[in-house]
């Protein structure tokens, strides 16, 4: 998934996107609300992490106008406040989530899964196609009584081709939500990741299906 982390602090900044990275998300950065509006508008994001005291603002009124714009994508708020009515006026604001500063990147990395469920409607979020289970929190797949484990992007990949089986998704499109605007990949990376999947789904009914110079999908073969 490709996150949106609008923060002033480089180091911060650097640790939380090497950390999520190790969770197979994309996580472009903007230490301003203004490179964070620019963002917004080019590209899709899955979540947006986001600081509230920015060198041109406050990132409440950011998120004020986020949601009277009718954006729908969810946020966690990083803080430094830890009073109560302060939690509670961010909730209110439209924060889906809050993580007080400092913090524990293992709760954060909690927090991030715990509002994506929520986002998706899936309280456990195991999904069934072709006789296969999707295991997202357990990173697997299972059919034919057997498991197989999916390492980050092939798993955040999966994710994406099994939120909408017969769908085609576009190699742009896949591009856009697995990899970050500062990541240097190669032409073919797409291929790549989708022939490992491929592996990992030799034996099942579920397929991933090239349609030629448009995209992929997932079909029950």
């Amino acid at each position: 998934m490709r996150f949106l982390l609008v923060e002033d602090s480089a180091d911060l900044a650097e640790t939380v996107q090497t950390r999520l990275s190790l969770d197979g998300h994309a996580v472009d950065w903007a230490g301003t609300l203004a490179a964070a509006e620019d963002h917004l508008a080019v590209a899709q994001y899955d979540l947006i992490l986001l600081d509230i005291m920015l060198p041109d603002g406050d990132g409440r009124d950011f998120l004020a106008r986020h949601r009277a714009a009718r954006g729908a994508t969810p946020v966690i708020v990083m803080t430094a406040r830890s009073a109560v009515s302060d939690r509670v006026a961010m909730l209110d604001s439209g924060a889906d989530d809050y993580i007080t500063k400092p913090f524990d990147f293992l709760e954060l990395s909690a927090r991030v899964r715990a509002v994506l469920r929520r986002q998706s409607g899936q309280a456990e979020n195991v999904q069934s196609f072709a006789g296969l289970t999707f295991h997202p929190m357990k990173a697997a797949i299972s059919f034919n009584g057997e498991r197989r484990e999916l390492r980050n992007r092939e798993l955040r990949l999966f994710e994406i081709l099994m939120s909408a089986p017969e769908r085609i998704f576009s190699k742009a499109h896949l591009y856009d939500r697995l990899f970050s605007v500062s990541e240097v990949v190669s032409d073919n990376a797409i291929e790549v990741y989708v022939g490992r999947l491929r592996k990992k789904l030799d034996g099942s009914r579920a397929k991933i299906e090239t349609v030629r110079g448009v995209g992929y999908r997932l079909t029950s073969g």
